[in-house]
């Protein structure tokens, strides 16, 4: 380790930003499942998939083999607009909770669409640009990859429609305005728009939604409509791929001062920001060159991994996707309309879900009263409102930290703050005026969301 001093934050200069993707699978022993035709059990190849994902998206969501995937001059030109992101230390935190513990945090809301969701939007956007396409359709919860699309398409001239998950629409109208000032057109899902969202209100009057929802939702309508292309902003492997610049950045500025860290900290929804975050270090893992613990933070409300079943289930409510091997709570598992609307989702990406049940990382459940506790507290110490989903990975490295703090040990804790929290004020207002809850699925309904699992032959 360096005696010199770490600065609050560490910024990489333009020329030191990553020029590769890096793909974790390539490093995996066991790699992530095939999708499956939900209609015959086969894996689906490029050519199953091209009437609904984008064609070089394709290719990248099926190369489970090439360690290193260049990021195209005209990518890493619209980055350039708010990357290199900063590696921050926490030193306030650090000094407010007593412990000896280091924290830094990977802050990745220094753009308009306040998340991280923009890396994987631009480079979707510019696939189906490359391809001669109108326009693409997608899935939002709390916004931040509605928002960083209808961003993306902007800057390329490409028509976006968004389907965003009702109970967020309701709550976050101001990220609703800032995709239609992007020129998106956003509708609340389910609707009455779609053959599927007809379908789910009348078997869940009044429902809140789902990103299981409103993902079937945009399939239908991309598939429908032709010069159209689904895209999914996290889940999916090749999004991983995309956001794996997070973790490359990162490890790059650690290593600039010696730094290792011993726990690294991610808040898990479909696991486009732990998966990222992790890959060049838990690349280092599966190739036996350094040992790190990995922590994946999910909401109490909506526990894939630590209360799911690792098995093949349908992406979306609608049972219209392809099946995907996964930490699932059942595709027809609608969460409660807790405020980290990015993370109610019903499964866990294939590689972080394999990863996670080859024993790589753990994962912890929190509940959202606590969450709120741990934003409110990092906020007044570090000057940056997080975003709800963010402060499950809030929570957990001040638990660890507090840990240290008993122990003595100076372990050093990464964490990924995913995003900014200004379009998530119902929530905190909720949280201040006592009113928030904790709502926790019981093992009964749990049971009753498997039990509707589908059946493949010959799988496990």
């Amino acid at each position: 380790m360096t005696t010199e001093k770490i600065p609050y934050k560490i910024y990489l200069s333009e020329d030191e930003m990553p020029r590769t993707w890096y793909n974790v699978r390539a490093d995996m022993k066991n790699k992530p499942a095939p999708l499956l035709n939900p209609g015959t059990g086969a894996p689906m190849g490029y050519e199953d998939l091209r009437p609904v994902f984008c064609d070089e998206l394709i290719r990248q969501e099926l190369d489970n083999d090439t360690r290193e995937i260049p990021i195209p001059r005209e990518i890493r030109d619209f980055y350039k607009m708010y990357r290199p992101s900063p590696l921050v230390r926490a030193y306030c935190l650090e000094e407010k909770l007593q412990t000896p513990a280091k924290i830094y945090y990977k802050f990745e809301g220094n753009n308009t669409s306040g998340s991280h969701k923009l890396n994987s939007a631009i480079a979707q956007a510019y696939y189906a640009k490359q391809q001669g396409l109108t326009g693409v359709t997608t899935e939002t919860g709390a916004g931040q990859w509605g928002t960083a699309l209808s961003m993306a398409c902007s800057y390329l001239g490409l028509d976006c429609k968004v389907y965003m998950v009702k109970c967020s629409y309701e709550q976050k109208p101001f990220r609703r305005e800032v995709m239609r000032t992007y020129g998106a057109s956003v509708t609340p899902s389910p609707s009455m728009e779609t053959e599927i969202g007809k379908k789910i209100l009348a078997e869940h009057p009044g429902t809140t939604g789902s990103l299981g929802c409103a993902i079937s939702e945009a399939v239908e309508v991309a598939v429908s409509h032709p010069g159209y292309r689904y895209v999914l902003g996290s889940v999916l492997n090749q999004v991983l791929l995309h956001q794996s610049i997070i973790g490359v950045e990162a490890k790059t500025a650690l290593d600039k001062y010696g730094i290792t860290p011993d726990i690294i900290i991610g808040c898990a929804g479909g696991g486009s920001n732990l998966g990222g975050l992790i890959s060049p270090f838990m690349g280092q893992k599966l190739r036996g060159e350094q040992d790190y613990r990995f922590i994946a933070v999910e909401p109490a409300s909506c526990p894939s991994l630590t209360r799911g079943r690792f098995a093949y289930d349908f992406c979306d409510t609608g049972m219209v996707c392809p099946l995907a091997k996964m930490y699932t709570l059942g595709s027809g598992f609608i969460p409660s309309a807790n405020h980290a609307g990015g993370l109610r989702y019903h499964g866990m990406s294939s590689i972080l879900s394999q990863l996670y049940h080859d024993g790589y990382m753990e994962a912890v459940s929190v509940e959202q009263t606590k969450v709120f506790e741990a934003a409110e507290q990092f906020a007044r110490v570090e000057g940056i409102l997080p975003a709800p989903e963010s402060s499950h990975a809030i929570r957990v490295a001040i638990d660890e930290a507090l840990k240290c703090k008993e122990t003595g040990e100076e372990k050093t804790i990464l964490f990924g703050l995913t995003g900014t929290g200004y379009f998530d004020m119902v929530a905190y207002e909720k949280f201040h005026n006592g009113e928030m809850t904790d709502a926790v699925p019981t093992d009964e309904e749990l049971a009753e969301s498997f039990s509707h699992l589908p059946q493949v032959p010959g799988q496990g």
